[in-house]
Formats: structure tokens, sequence, C-alpha cells
């Protein structure tokens, strides 16, 4: 869908699911990596637990379906190099450090020059301007300047961050969109333009009905760990809950919904003797979550509790199915790998690496097309892998070059 671009990625690991994203559906994204590779390729985990820059499971999860060069952009060769690769390009993307290419004299203004309708993207902490442009920060600073780690965690209990970097993740996917629309808007005018993302500030658009709460009430919603938090300030009222073998998350409605979700849940566990018989009682189709009291919340929670202590996971899910109950297990990776839904859709596509000797299931494309089918997933580059078809049969440099450029340390 998007194969008549050629994007250049010099992004790092705040910046890599952009340019994945734009490869997944089509458009050609040539890694600009410097010699010997980008610092990403050697996160961890690795494969088999083997350190190594072509064993990185990070790299290989946001860098599939993309090609490799190498370019030391410090070098006066080097620049010109990435210049005349920026002719044949129509997106560059970068997240390195907020005006780390201008000092190179590879910013906007001066790419703009070698092409002039192309979109830059610049992913960056806190934007291109403002009292914090020139600010370092790593992916929990970043959730913490956007205001998700006062959200995340127990409410008796310091912040938390979310085990993955969540921050860096969701400005990779505000940037992809974002191009897409620049990229959309030359199409239809002819005008190129840079596109300035803020980590900090995608962050912020993550946080839902929490500044909602603020402008109308002076609120500031406080975490609240397996308790929902938004129907009021603090509800008491679980959303995540322990099963026989996990977890479930299962949450009560008001309202209509309520009325037949709540009853449902009520007749299941009257099925076994285990439902009280206040909730039995309980006026379900007048029900106003809103007003409910914590106390009640505490009784509701301490006899749903029980009960799914009783059943598993697969048990509770089935009869909720059948029941029109919204419960859903909380399934842990080896599930959602097994997960018939996603098996169903061929989610997983097996990809070969030959240099490790072996196929690995990677997570095939979340969106189905009726018109497009995707091509199937390339492996991730190795470090430079396509320098000789890139610099060489492409830019027109002869094996005697792309060999000097190497001792020089230029490629």
């Amino acid at each position: 869908m998007l194969s008549p671009f050629r994007v250049l990625d010099l992004t790092n690991q705040r910046g890599l699911l952009c340019g994945k994203a734009m490869a997944d559906l089509g458009a050609e994204v040539i890694l600009v990596e410097p010699p010997g590779g980008s610092p990403a390729r050697r996160l961890a985990p690795f494969y088999h637990d083997q350190p190594g820059p072509e064993r990185s499971l990070y790299w290989f999860a946001y860098c599939a379906n993309k090609r490799s060069v190498t370019v030391n952009l410090e070098t006066a060769d080097g620049r010109e190099l990435f210049k005349r690769l920026v002719e044949t390009a129509d997106v560059v993307l970068d997240s390195q450090d907020n005006g780390y290419l201008a000092g190179l004299g590879l910013g906007y203004q001066e790419l703009r020059q070698v092409t002039p309708d192309l979109v830059m993207t610049c992913i960056t902490p806190y934007g291109l301007d403002g009292p914090y442009s020139g600010f370092k920060a790593n992916d929990l600073c970043l959730w913490a300047m956007g205001g998700f780690a006062y959200l995340t965690g127990d409410a008796d209990r310091p912040p938390v961050q979310i085990s993955f970097p969540q921050a860096y993740l969701n400005a990779s996917l505000e940037g992809a969109v974002a191009t897409m629309v620049a990229l959309y808007h030359r199409e239809t005018t002819g005008q190129g333009q840079q596109v300035d993302v803020s980590i900090q500030a995608s962050v912020s658009r993550n946080l839902m009905n929490a500044p909602l709460f603020w402008e109308t009430s002076g609120v500031n919603l406080a975490r609240s760990g397996p308790y929902r938090v938004g129907l009021s300030v603090s509800s008491g009222q679980r959303v995540l809950w322990k099963c026989a073998d996990g977890e479930v998350s299962f949450f009560m409605w008001g309202g209509k919904s309520g009325y037949r979700i709540n009853q449902a849940l009520v007749a299941y566990m009257d099925e076994e003797g285990m439902a009280p018989q206040f909730m039995k009682d309980l006026d379900w189709e007048n029900f106003d979550m809103s007003q409910a009291s914590s106390e009640l919340f505490q009784q509701f929670n301490e006899h749903i509790g029980r009960f799914f202590l009783r059943h598993s996971k697969e048990e509770l899910f089935k009869q909720a199915r059948q029941r029109g109950i919204t419960l859903y297990p909380v399934q842990t990776v080896a599930e959602v790998f097994a997960d018939a839904q996603l098996q169903e859709r061929n989610y997983w596509e097996p990809v070969n690496h030959p240099e490790l000797g072996q196929e690995i299931l990677y997570p095939h494309y979340p969106c189905l097309f009726s018109n497009y089918q995707p091509p199937p997933i390339r492996r991730p580059p190795l470090t430079g892998e396509h320098n000789q078809e890139i610099w060489g049969r492409e830019l027109g440099l002869s094996p005697e070059q792309l060999a000097t450029y190497q001792q020089l340390g230029v490629i």
C-alpha cells in the first residue's frame, strides 16, 4: 500500500516501530546505521540468551521487513553519500538527540535542498522546541513526564513503569500516522514538511479520561491497582480477579447492560450455591453504579472473588461467552500464542533466519485488507547487508570505492 515510497530510517530504539509500521504496509524502509551497526542491535533480550548484534530479539521485533546500509555521518564522505541517498527518498525518520543531524548539516532545512518535497519526521523526547527541547530522557523519564507513571501501580505504593518501553512505542506509532498524513498532504499539494513528534505528548494523549477529571472537577485520578477508576474518583470496584489458574478481567456495569450482565453472573453463582441473598435481591435494573458505596463493592468483591477462585480461566471464559457476561482471561504470552482466534487468522508467520539456522515465528500484521495482500515477512537485515546493493549497484560505487570507504570507516 505504501510501495511507491522510500523511507530512510535513522532511528534508534525511540523510533524503530515507526519505520516498521510503514514497512509492514509496503514502504521500502532502509535502515541507515553507523559502521558496526545501530546500538539498538545490542539491546536485550537475545536469541537463546546469547548476546550479539545479530541476535537481539528487540531488533528482530522492530526491524523486520527493512533493509540496512551503513554509513558514518560524522565524516564528510559519509554525509555526501547520505545526501545522494536522500535524493532517492520520500521520507527521513530521525529519533537522535535534538539537533544532532542539524549539527552535521543534515537537518531538515539542509535536506530539503536535496529533495524539496521531502517529509522528515523527528521523534524526540520533548519535541523540537520549548524549554525541555534540549533535555535527554529515557523511556521511564518520558513515561513519568507524560503523566502515566502517576496512574500506574497500586494506591499504597510508589508509581511503577510498565515492563516494556511504552513511551517509545506510543511515539513511534504517532510518528508513523503523522508521516503518512504528511505524505498524503504532499501527494495533494506537492509540498513536503517536517513532522515534529514529542514522546512526552504522545504519552499524555493516552491518559484517557484523567485530564477530563482534572479539567471538570480539579481532581487527580490516582493509582488504583486492580480496581476500576473513572466511574467515580475511587469506587473500590475490582477489575482484575484471581481464579484457579491465573487472573480474569471483569467489572460490574450499571444501566441496561449491567442489568443483563450482573444478573447473568448472579444466576451463574447461584447455580453453585454461591450467590448471597443480597445480590439475588438487588434491583439490578435500577442499580446506579456511581452511587454505590465502597462497602457494597467490598461485599461484591468478597463473594465474586470467592466464586472465581473455584474456576479456571477457560471455564470462566466459556461460561461468560454462553451467558453474555463481559469476562475475559488475562492471557500469558504462551496462551496468546495458542489462542484459537489468532491461529485462525494466521497471525503467526514462520520467518527463516539462515544466519541462525532456524525459523522463528513472528506476529503477522494486525490489520487485514480486502484489496491488499501483504508480502511475506522478511527477517531483519544483518548489519550493512544491503551496502553492495544500494551503495554499489544503485548509486554506482565501484567495488574498489566500497573497499576504500570501508577501510576509511566511511561505511
